[in-house]
């Protein structure tokens, strides 16, 4: 039997990501979405494939070619399916027959559309577009003629003017939109210098849900309130109460509720997300898991699923029962729950689910889930026995001749008591007696979790011969509102000494693990934790650090978010440079003796890169070794749905940094 082989970057290009399952109302017909990386063409191509649940045959391919198509959704009757494809340049919705025959394209708006949602009737079809005010719903199919390319000034009166997703502001207000299926008639349901998410369309096809932030001044809101509006009278109606965040409004089956999730900002972005329901007779609104500590949705870390979706709560036929995502001690599980306040776990095993579907059924669910050593597949979830049926096996030929690494699970207990949770991943072909090089990882964030999930640059770093390890730090979600919180006003305290009390306990329990070849990584808040960490210890021998923050004064003007986000997490401003100062790792800079390679994006707005020079400025000025890799047309998510090359020549640069210095 030939022995398999080691992964690699470069086998993003040979895997697969199938993400987004649909299943119809029928409870049989899925479709879904299927992710490839296309080497030579340096892009990603997404098609939505099709299978029938209960006879288990293999998918058939329903669209074709290099686009993006993606976000499908099945018409009322279940004869069609909506979808955006960008095979015209934007993204445009398309509705294609399930009885065969080309997709028709509906929308010809001239910044794209978005995020389909049917009528209940099946005659229009709701979307979101970005429009300048007047600015016209259809523009012209044919290219347009060379627009002069001089620059020009851009003018700048607000603070929210640029974001990591979207860059410079430009001037277009995100709308909702409507198309009628046959006459491709289109309208606006909404208008004014606003942006509105939509959301859901009612039972009785009489509103159409959305989400906005109506206050005047937005610099200084950060609301998210759920509106109806009327579809005729485009009269809009105000659910909520400008106390919090709320968004992914579903509607119960007889329209008597509207089930939302969201919270009131008690502990800023810390606060854990909860179940809502607005009862439309009542016109009131109930907090259902006000005295949970569980997280509703999906708020896992990654780098390989392409085209998740944000779920809400998935309304069961009976109108009083409905299945939702939860986070919890570093998996992501399926619960069951009732108006009645009972929460059941319907699907609890160790794994990440990353997308979920009823179809408006209580007794099965399609479910995409991946694990550790699995990329990621849709299953069948009978919730009764809580038996998973496998449908897709799209990596099967990779999996068969690549050998991965298999994460253990590790339970401790910090240095002041708390208890954490991690992983730690053997080098692939490990051998018994063999001493090996250690890297931690460090999750972004702070507010997000390490999973059982598919990493590839931990597969990768396993695959060199590294060990890997990586916890969930107090900030962490999952564990807790108490937990999630700690970290604020406390970056590089108790969060640092739960990361080194993790290489302690490693180093103490895994007699494999050199303690003398120790190597530390992270992004985002992991970078900052990779910064901060190489200021305090030298115990490392190497670092990477990763689209991080050295310097929380200049952060706080420079960053998409820096002005409200360091008010939040470091609970200070300007007016206390000190309190600023005291928590930049920059400022540390005279202590640190470890090696550091520092990789950061030029478009990264959210950690901007000013960031990584004033730290390899300063480290270089002191003679220290430090190298900075710039990542060109790459923003803040280089790592997860940056370039397919830039994102392999990252792999890459981070293993040879640490084969450099730990070998």
């Amino acid at each position: 039997m030939t022995e398999k082989r080691t992964i690699q970057a470069e086998d993003l290009y040979q895997l697969k990501s199938v993400a987004d399952p649909q299943l119809a109302s029928n409870g049989r017909d899925c479709v879904f979405i299927e992710t490839v990386m296309l080497e030579e063409e340096n892009k990603y191509s997404s098609h939505l494939y099709y299978i029938n649940v209960s006879e288990k045959n293999k998918p058939v391919q329903w669209t074709f070619g290099e686009a993006r198509n993606h976000s499908p959704r099945w018409s009322p009757d279940g004869q069609r399916v909506a979808f955006v494809s960008d095979r015209s340049q934007k993204g445009q919705i398309y509705v294609l027959d399930v009885k065969g025959g080309e997709a028709r394209q509906l929308t010809t708006c001239p910044n794209g559309a978005s995020n389909p949602v049917w009528s209940p009737d099946g005659t229009k079809i709701a979307f979101n577009v970005a429009l300048k005010n007047g600015e016209s719903l259809s523009s012209s199919n044919k290219s347009e003629e060379k627009k002069d390319k001089r620059p020009v000034p851009l003018e700048v009166d607000k603070m929210k003017y640029k974001s990591d997703a979207n860059g410079f502001w430009e001037g277009n207000y995100t709308q909702v939109a409507f198309v009628d299926i046959q006459t491709e008639e289109t309208g606006l349901l909404t208008s004014g210098e606003h942006d509105y998410q939509l959301q859901s369309w009612s039972p009785d096809g009489k509103y159409v849900t959305v989400t906005a932030d109506l206050s005047e001044e937005k610099d200084q809101s950060f609301l998210s309130d759920v509106y109806l509006i009327n579809a005729e009278t485009k009269e809009a109606r105000k659910l909520t109460e400008s106390t919090g965040y709320f968004g992914s409004a579903t509607w119960s089956p007889n329209g008597k509720y509207i089930g939302m999730l969201g919270h009131e900002r008690e502990y800023k972005n810390a606060t854990l997300s909860k179940i809502w329901i607005y009862d439309m007779e009542a016109e009131k609104l109930d907090c259902l898991t006000k005295d949970s500590d569980l997280l509703i949705g999906d708020y896992a870390i990654g780098d390989f699923q392409q085209g998740a979706v944000t779920l809400g709560i998935l309304w069961g036929e009976d109108n009083h029962s409905f299945y939702f995502l939860a986070t919890d001690h570093g998996n992501t599980v399926v619960y069951y729950g009732t108006l009645e306040g009972e929460l059941y776990p319907a699907l609890l095993d160790a794994q990440h689910v990353y997308g979920l579907s009823t179809g408006g059924k209580v007794d099965r669910a399609v479910v995409a889930l991946s694990k550790p050593s699995h990329p990621g597949d849709l299953f069948v979830l009978h919730v009764t026995s809580g038996e998973l049926e496998q449908l897709t096996n799209v990596n099967e030929a990779f999996l068969q001749e690549t050998v991965l690494a298999n994460a253990e699970p590790i339970e401790f207990t910090s240095s002041d008591q708390w208890d954490l949770h991690g992983w730690i991943m053997k080098p692939v072909h490990f051998k018994e007696g063999d001493k090996v090089p250690l890297i931690l990882e460090i999750h972004g964030g702070p507010h997000a979790m390490y999973a059982n999930t598919y990493f590839h640059e931990f597969q990768c770093l396993a695959a060199q011969g590294y060990a890997v390890l990586y916890i969930n730090p107090r900030g962490s979600h999952g564990y807790g509102q108490q937990f999630v919180d700690a970290v604020r006003g406390d970056y590089g305290g108790k969060d640092y000494e739960d990361l080194m009390d993790a290489v302690d306990y490693a180093i103490a329990n895994f007699d494999f693990i050199d303690e003398n070849r120790l190597g530390v990584t992270g992004g985002s808040y992991g970078g900052f934790m990779t910064n901060w960490i190489i200021g305090h210890t030298n115990r490392f021998k190497a670092a990477v650090t990763q689209r991080s923050i050295s310097n929380w004064i200049s952060f706080y003007g420079v960053s998409d978010i820096g002005y409200y986000f360091t008010d939040w997490q470091i609970k200070s401003g300007l007016n206390d440079i000190e309190t600023l100062w005291k928590h930049s790792p920059l400022a540390y800079v005279d202590k640190m003796e470890t090696p550091l390679l520092i990789l950061h994006s030029e478009k990264d707005y959210r950690c901007p890169i000013e960031q990584a020079e004033q730290l390899f400025i300063a480290l270089k000025d002191r003679k220290k070794a430090a190298k900075l890799i710039r990542f060109p047309e790459a923003n803040h998510e280089l790592s997860r749905s940056g370039k397919p090359n830039l994102r392999i020549s990252r792999l890459n640069y981070i293993a040879g940094w640490f084969n450099e210095y730990l070998n």
